[in-house]
């Protein structure tokens, strides 16, 4: 998809059922595949994939040229449909590039003319002597010549329409299973987010309000906004650990036979939040796995917020970046309410 907005929740669900639907048009040959361009070109406009939907229209009425030729980004479309191919200049040797800009209905209408030429072309290879009627002449080379013309003509228009089948039935497929994809994720998110908020009201209060601005946040267009979410993050782990774990003196621990120090000061979120964890799980594994994924996200946090004090306001540059702070975020926090 394209870095522009991104599609609503219905448009994605409307594009999950079309991909469905053309997959289906394809594999039965219920429908010719003129119309399934047509259909193609709303499904790439659905998920704002607008490249592949001129795309699909070029498919669907032919790509258009010029006296001159073909306009650079003309070109430059139909080789991502896969409508290039080269030939060798018998003068020079050299390979040349070219593409084929006949729509798919045009496609179509050979295959089916070329087929209908090669049965009209099954005579027997004799004719009528032009200088007497009533001779027959025995012709070899006649509808022979002409069948192998038909035959190739045939043969050339049925494998880009071959082409054209497996160009558009890879764009829906590969489209179909990301929206599967990205729907089971979005189901599983919502049943974490859904956990987390219970929760986080009654043990971490602060919390509700700032979970609020970082889903403001994230609709907004403006990347300032997203940089605010991922503070929103930070600020969130922060009332965390004083909820579950106060800031206290440090502590001396062992670790591997040397004494170490955790610092559990006010700004020792992660030291605070990991010390919590070892004293309420008795399993290793879950300290490990949720203490890694806690130091992750605690340092990628404070380093945007770093950068933020040091002036540049705009630190995260994709809407992609902060939802994966957020999820990771969310994730944490509910791992540690478990806990409670």
């Amino acid at each position: 998809m394209t870095d522009t907005v991104p599609p609503s929740k219905s448009a994605l669900r409307e594009a999950l059922s079309l991909s469905d639907e053309v997959l289906r048009n394809i594999e039965l040959s219920e429908i010719p595949l003129a119309r399934v361009a047509l259909k193609m070109s709303r499904l790439a406009r659905l998920l704002s994939d607008f490249e592949h939907q001129k795309v699909m229209e070029y498919e669907a009425s032919g790509y258009p040229t010029t006296p001159t030729g073909v306009e650079p980004i003309v070109y430059r479309l139909a080789v991502l449909a896969g409508r290039e191919y080269q030939l060798k200049d018998s003068k020079t040797e050299k390979i040349e590039s070219y593409i084929y800009t006949i729509p798919i209905e045009e496609l179509e209408q050979e295959a089916s003319s070329a087929q209908a030429a090669l049965a009209a072309a099954r005579d027997p290879d004799v004719s009528v002597s032009s200088a007497n009627p009533n001779q027959i002449v025995w012709n070899p080379a006649g509808n022979s010549k002409e069948r192998n013309t038909i035959r190739s003509n045939a043969a050339m228009a049925q494998r880009r329409l071959s082409s054209r089948r497996s160009f558009l039935y890879s764009y829906a497929l590969r489209r179909n299973h990301e929206l599967k994809f990205s729907g089971i994720a979005d189901d599983i998110f919502s049943r974490v987010r859904e956990k987390v908020d219970g929760r986080i009201g009654d043990s971490v209060p602060t919390a509700v309000q700032k979970l609020s601005a970082v889903y403001e946040n994230l609709t907004s267009e403006n990347p300032e906004d997203w940089s605010n979410a991922v503070h929103s993050c930070r600020r969130i782990l922060q009332d965390l650990a004083d909820a579950i774990y106060p800031a206290r003196e440090d502590i001396i621990v062992d670790a591997g036979g040397k004494p170490k120090t955790v610092k559990l000061g006010p700004d020792n979120y992660v030291n605070r939040i990991v010390t919590f964890l070892q004293t309420r799980s008795d399993s290793e594994r879950f300290q490990a796995i949720v203490g890694s994924h806690l130091s992750y996200i605690g340092e990628r946090l404070d380093s945007v917020f770093q950068a933020a004090q040091k002036g540049s306001h705009t630190t995260i540059v994709t809407r992609d970046e902060a939802d994966r702070y957020v999820v990771y975020t969310y994730l944490v926090v509910g791992d540690v309410l478990s806990l409670l």
